[in-house]
């Protein structure tokens, strides 16, 4: 009996791999095409990390035509979660992070390379195993879980690498007869990869990220097909990034030191390897050491927790490029009206070391992105948001109209406002322009340090009302009188004129138009109060004003 035949024994039925390889033949793209993937397993939500590598997978394919797919590593169906493929295709559309092909929701695919889920591949990898058999560089495997189990005991006794390797891989040695027998027999068994590799020889390899990496051969006889028939991961790996063409693998870089065998696997299996780029974690501070964020400390770990505060996608993704090229900083600052698309992206600038995560340049890069936005934009994103987690910003919405002229105040200028860096802080910053809102605030009349004389303050209010208010100025009218009220009263009418004779008056026209501000809208800085008041109008400017008086009482 030879090899052949024990691997027809054990799949009688599949294909000769020569069908697939004419199935999924070389991509017909242009040259210098990259193709890259990304690859979750539906075991839970997506994490940050996990964002990061899709957007960089993305990013990299998007100037050679190449291709970005998703595929899905469902082969430990054990710890799959509901609807777990649909959750992480929500997850890259939230952020706008589009696959060319893959999967679409839990039982849709695009492509021509599919299926892109590992539980319906099956068959290929059962063709890969039968192939890696009849080449005498795989073999069944019988030994129990509790065979294992004590070999494992032993080695740790005797302080030895842990594995199925060497004098350790008892199968191994089996004839072809004795392992013919055991299957006829009934016996259960799995698959092993024959490893050719020696503890003792190193491996050079150039990660694109990492650079020059020097390992260990890999020597282990890894199970490549489980007692259910599926692949383990790296079988399922090395067949997939092979049928479907992949030229670069961008992945986290606790698969580094799975590099070696997965190397030996391409080889061995006569496939060209693709390249390798391992993306270093994301850290965090924590009582001044580093760790990785982590799903079950971290809210800031999983990507819904983006999009529950309403951190727009945007900002989200301007920052993990930051992150991922220190030069993006500077070419945004140079261009930053420019898609971030247009940024020369290079893998080989990646940091080697985890980049620190900064939620306080994060919503700083919010704010930016925000301040960009048209008035329509900006009520049309907190509107969605609001839709999903805000009922009662909802409602301050459905006034389309007004809310429009709410979110048009200081937008659109030179230097537009930065006060909104997340759609979950717009209720907070619009609030006092809505009076259900602004009247809720049952708080005693807010002073502010430089007039807080009472009979002052309503002086100015009062005065305002009767003399100095018309709904009708442009901007330089209705400072010129804030101003003219301000002499009126004894204030000065230039700050540099109080500063220069600070004895010879109350305050000064800053102070008095702050008194104003503060009446209107309960705080003391808010965006441009001409624009304000234009924006609420007479009858509730007028309204207001007479309230605060009446709060002075």
């Amino acid at each position: 009996m030879d090899y052949k035949e024990l691997a027809n024994l054990i799949f009688p039925t599949v294909k000769e791999i020569s069908y697939y390889e004419e199935k999924y033949p070389e991509r017909q793209l242009p040259e210098g095409a990259i193709v890259t993937r990304f690859a979750p397993s539906p075991t839970g939500f997506v994490h940050i990390g996990g964002l990061y590598q899709a957007l960089v997978a993305k990013i990299v394919v998007q100037k050679t035509g190449g291709v970005f797919f998703l595929r899905v590593e469902d082969t430990d169906q054990k710890r799959e979660v509901e609807n777990g493929v649909t959750g992480i295709v929500n997850s890259l559309k939230d952020f706008d992070i589009l696959q060319d092909e893959g999967m679409y929701t839990d039982s849709e695919e695009k492509g021509k390379y599919g299926p892109y889920k590992q539980s319906l591949r099956k068959e290929i990898y059962q063709a890969y195993a039968k192939y890696m058999i009849e080449q005498g560089k795989a073999y069944p495997c019988f030994c129990t879980q509790e065979e294992v189990d004590e070999m494992r005991k032993k080695q740790e006794e005797a302080k030895v690498r842990p594995g199925y390797y060497g004098v350790w891989a008892k199968c191994r040695n089996h004839t072809i007869e004795e392992m013919a027998e055991k299957i006829k027999n009934g016996e259960p068994y799995i698959i092993r990869f024959k490893s050719p590799g020696r503890e003792d020889r190193k491996i050079k390899h150039k990660d694109v990220i990492k650079g020059n990496v020097d390992f260990p051969e890999n020597d282990q006889d890894i199970v490549i097909i489980k007692a259910d028939g599926l692949p383990t991961y790296h079988f399922a790996h090395a067949v997939d990034d092979h049928l479907m063409r992949t030229t670069h693998v961008i992945r986290s870089d606790e698969w580094l030191s799975s590099v070696p065998l997965h190397l030996q696997l391409f080889h061995e299996m006569g496939f060209k390897a693709p390249k390798y780029a391992h993306i270093s974690p994301i850290m965090k501070n924590d009582n001044g050491g580093k760790r990785k964020l982590s799903k079950r400390k971290d809210p800031e770990a999983a990507v819904s927790y983006y999009k529950k505060e309403g951190i727009p996608s945007t900002a989200v993704k301007e920052y993990l490029l930051n992150i991922a090229n220190s030069t993006f900083e500077n070419w945004r600052r140079a261009n930053p009206d420019k898609k971030m698309e247009e940024f020369e992206f290079q893998l080989n600038k990646m940091s080697v070391s985890g980049a620190l995560f900064d939620m306080v340049k994060l919503l700083d890069i919010g704010k930016t992105v925000i301040s960009k936005m048209t008035a329509g934009d900006v009520y049309k994103e907190a509107l969605i948001w609001a839709k999903e987690y805000d009922t009662e910003l909802e409602e301050m919405l459905e006034n389309k109209e007004y809310a429009l002229k709410v979110f048009g105040i200081e937008r659109g200028n030179k230097k537009p406002r930065k006060d909104i860096a997340k759609w979950s802080d717009v209720k907070e910053n619009i609030g006092y322009m809505y009076d259900e809102k602004f009247y809720n605030k049952e708080q005693e009349y807010p002073y502010q340090p430089a007039i807080d004389n009472k009979e002052d303050i309503e002086k100015i209010l009062k005065l305002y009302i009767e003399k100095y208010y018309n709904e009708n100025d442009n901007k330089q009218e209705w400072f010129d009188k804030i101003k003219a009220l301000a002499i009126e009263l004894g204030y000065a009418g230039e700050v540099k004129e109080f500063k220069a004779n600070p004895e010879k008056y109350k305050a000064h026209v800053g102070d008095v138009s702050t008194v104003i501000r503060v009446a209107l809208t309960s705080r003391t800085n808010t965006p441009d109060m001409y624009e304000i008041m234009q924006v609420l109008g007479k009858e509730k400017i007028t309204k207001r004003l007479e309230k605060a008086i009446e709060k002075l009482k």
